[in-house]
Parts: C-alpha cells; structure tokens; sequence
C-alpha cells in the first residue's frame, strides 16, 4: 500500500489519473490531491469520500510515496524535484525531464526495466510518441526498425481543457449561425481545419512536438540510429490521436507476420479488416487504454517497409494510463520500497 499525491489534479489528464487509480484498485494507503492556489480548495470526490485539493508546497509532499504529476514543464522543473528530495518518486508527465539522461523515459510495455534507473524522477513521454513505441516495440525486437517516416492526427484535448473549449466555443458558434470566436490556444481555426503545426517551430521547420517523438523514440527503444521523420497535425477531433506509420526494418517483415506479432503483443488491438471497413478509429478508442493498428500492408516499393495505422486515447494510454501503469510497475518491481 502507498501513500500518492496526484499534482495537477484538477486538469485534464490529472481527472484521469485519479480515475485511473479507483478504476485499476492501485494499493493506496493515502490519497492527496495538489494543484495550483487556483484550484486549491475545490474537492475531488475519490472512491465516494470527499478530498480537498491542496496548494503546492514543500509540505504537501511529506510522507508521499509515489507522485503522479501532469503540469507544464515550467510547474514541474520548480516542484517534482521537490518531492523527489522529500523522498517521493515522481512519475512526470511534462517535458521537463523526458531527455535527461539521468531520468528514465518509460513505456511499461516498452522498457520496463528502466524503471530501476530512476533517481526520484520518472518521465512519462510524449503522447504521440507512447502510442508509436508501443507499436514498433514488437517489430524492433522481431527485426530492428531503421526508419520511420510518421504523420500524425492528433486530438484538441492534447493541448488540454484549452484545447477541448476552442473547439467546442467555435463548433456551437457556427451552430448558432454567428462568426466563431478568434483561436487563442492554437495559430489557426481549428474546426473545419487541419494544422500542420503543433507547438513552436524550430529553425530546422520542424516544430518541437515532431522533434519529441524523434530523441524519445531513440531514447525509449535504446536505439540513437533509428531515422524518425515525423510531421505533426493538429486535428478537429476531442480525443485519440491517429499515426500513419511506414517503418523500414533490417529484414522483410511480412504482413501476416506483423499482424502475428502485434496480436502478441501487450497493450495492442489489431483492428485490421479493410473489406469490413474495420480498421482503428478515434472515436471507437476513446476511453480505452490500448493502442491500436491496422491498415497493415507492405510499402509499394520497398521490400523492408510496412505500413499502418495507430490510433489511441491521448489522455488515457497518451498520458494518464502510462503513468498509472509506470507507478503500478514501480511497486512490482520495488515492492518494499520505492
């Protein structure tokens, strides 16, 4: 049993991680929940009794076990190495930590082990790049993936609450016949619209988002030579980012056999009947934990390249589920003690 603190409890992932922790029975001998001076104050109802959320001090984390902590990355360098220092293990879900080499980059599907590694901070990757690794894992232990060229769909709700009003503020405005309100979380009109362009651009013109899921990728395979070339769009969908994926491995793999080694795998649906016309949608993922594929067929013109489709709940197994599944798997691994 372990005393958890969930930071960021009143956002939108920190919502799921604590209905996570009820839904999965994680072993909790306390519950407290941390956020901004804005949000303190305001209760969390947790397996029916009543919590208060409590302001972010030095503390708040005494006697804290495990943190749970989804915050911009500025909230997270200030206090996860506070609680690290007041002998808690953060699992992290920002940015901040995620290419420290000190500081595990965990899928628990992926690289469990890693885990052991922590020095008081574990990070939670990228939501685009959790759901990738989770599917190109079986693929690289089965025949090492050289390159990988993805284009992503991602939902609103990765740019969170903000995210999830701008689309709806806008949708009902049209509805109601009236001029949508003016984009203020995102660089274009979201609805009716893709944008290629998911946080800042960097001088080389990819943006930082595409650039995550190239360093974690190589980070959370153990592999710094996989070529990842990634173009990230920003999509009208509430929830679930969708990937189209073409990856080249050392040797062929056919389809049959990627199909075979998906349905092996853990945390992967195949959903891969295209004369049915069923294949991963976002909407049917939405509010599940696995990471979905199909569309599964081999690239026109290279003998070592496949293609597919992924699609997961950005919020679930993009963020909040992983982190879950990070703690829960801390407490296998180091049962005695964290």
């Amino acid at each position: 049993m372990k005393h958890v603190a969930v930071v960021g409890a009143s956002g939108a992932v920190g919502e799921r991680m604590i209905a996570l922790l009820e839904e999965r029975d994680f072993p909790l001998a306390s519950i407290r929940f941390l956020a901004s001076e804005r949000s303190a104050g305001k209760t969390i109802t947790f397996r029916g009794e009543s919590h208060p959320i409590r302001p972010l001090s030095p503390e708040a984390f005494e006697g804290v076990e495990i943190v749970l902590s989804s915050t911009p990355a500025s909230v997270s360098r200030q206090w996860s190495p506070i609680a690290a220092r007041a002998g808690a293990v953060v699992v992290d879900n920002s940015s901040a930590f995620r290419m420290e080499p000190e500081v595990p980059l965990v899928v628990p599907e992926v690289n469990p082990a890693d885990i052991l590694k922590h020095r008081g901070i574990i990070a939670n990757p990228n939501c685009s790049t959790i759901q990738m690794v989770v599917a190109l894992k079986p693929l690289h232990d089965a025949a090492r993936v050289l390159r990988v060229v993805v284009s992503t769909y991602q939902s609103v709700s990765g740019a969170g609450q903000k995210g999830i009003h701008e689309l709806e503020e806008q949708a009902a405005a049209v509805h109601r016949g009236e001029t949508p309100p003016s984009p203020s979380k995102f660089a274009h009109p979201i609805l009716g619209n893709c944008i290629p362009q998911i946080d800042d651009f960097l001088p080389t013109g990819y943006t930082k988002e595409e650039m995550k899921m190239v360093h974690e990728t190589r980070k959370i395979l153990g592999d710094p030579t996989i070529d990842v070339s990634p173009t990230c769009v920003r999509v009208p969908v509430a929830f679930s980012h969708s990937e189209s994926i073409l990856v080249e491995t050392e040797r062929p793999v056919t389809v049959d056999e990627a199909r075979a080694l998906w349905e092996q795998a853990p945390g992967i649906t195949v959903v891969d009947d295209p004369l049915a016309r069923s294949y991963p949608l976002a909407a049917a993922a939405a509010g599940r934990d696995d990471v979905f594929v199909g569309r599964i067929r081999p690239d026109l013109g290279r003998p070592n390249a496949l293609l597919f489709w992924c699609v997961s709940d950005n919020l679930r197994k993009g963020a909040a589920t992983n982190a879950v599944q990070i703690a829960e798997k801390l407490v296998e691994l180091a049962p005695v003690g964290v």
